[in-house]
């Protein structure tokens, strides 16, 4: 901001999304084509969300030129910044906007996800809600399937209205072959080598549950993406073990099966 501070008007809002990408903090977002932002249609019902909306469009299509104070000057600039922000999450989720996103998704320009059997995978941008100043932007790994904060505080601050709830969900909609295959590693609690009790009791568990489902599943010839811990053998020898039960009891975990006997 400081470097257009001597300049003109018209120089100064030439360069207004320039700037506003090449700011720090506003790394997330991508350039809206011109032509997109004209198009009033796409822009329907925002006039009711920002405020001086008219002020704060020619600002960011560069035709802003009213004589103002600071003061008012200050309060255009901030709406813009909001009206850049929504007017974003509409172009993502169009096909020029996706694949501006995509490019920037393949270079991990919105960071890796933390968890450690992942393998730094890249994160997407998305929100928690629609509605704008309600939650911030989070990060959702397509590999776990989980989001996350944002490890810089420059971005935590920015309204997650501005990517909208869908857009990480349709990006892998309209590439498919980016989908990644789904992590299903998972940390064992060891003391000296050895599983602790109670957790491996309950990953015993979690798993019996896994390995029954993904049977029923491979019945139906239902691709579950896992792989394969089991071959047909073992799948034959445990319908000889459930022969007279019904599926409701062998669903149960192991302490419903005995209140039920």
């Amino acid at each position: 901001m400081d470097d257009y501070v001597s300049e003109t008007d018209s120089e100064y809002t030439s360069y207004w999304r320039d700037w506003f990408l090449s700011s720090r903090g506003n790394e997330y977002f991508c350039e809206i084509d011109e032509e997109y932002i004209m198009d009033r249609f796409n822009l329907t019902g925002l006039n009711t969300e920002v405020q001086y909306y008219q002020h704060a469009l020619d600002l960011v299509t560069d035709a802003f030129d009213v004589d103002c104070d600071d003061k008012m000057r200050d309060a255009v600039e901030k709406s813009a910044r909001h009206l850049y922000g929504l007017v974003h999450a509409r172009y993502i989720v169009t096909t020029r906007g996706l694949a501006r996103m995509l490019e920037k998704y393949k270079k991990a320009e919105f960071g890796k996800c933390p968890r450690v059997a992942c393998n730094s995978h890249p994160l997407l941008p998305m929100a928690l809600s629609d509605v704008s100043n309600v939650k911030p932007v989070k990060l959702y790994c397509a590999k776990c399937e989980d989001i996350y904060n944002p490890k810089s505080a420059r971005h935590s601050g920015i309204d997650g209205a501005y990517f909208g709830t869908s857009f990480h969900n349709i990006l892998f909609q309209v590439y498919p072959a980016l989908a990644p295959t789904k992590s299903t590693d998972r940390y064992v609690p060891r003391v000296y080598g050895f599983k602790v009790h109670s957790s491996a009791a309950l990953v015993r568990w979690q798993t019996a549950q896994q390995e029954d489902m993904r049977r029923r599943l491979h019945r139906m010839g239902v691709d579950t993406g896992f792989r394969d811990g089991f071959n047909e053998e073992e799948e034959e020898d445990e319908d000889v073990i459930f022969e007279g039960v019904s599926d409701d009891r062998a669903l149960m975990a192991p302490g419903d099966a005995a209140q039920v006997g």
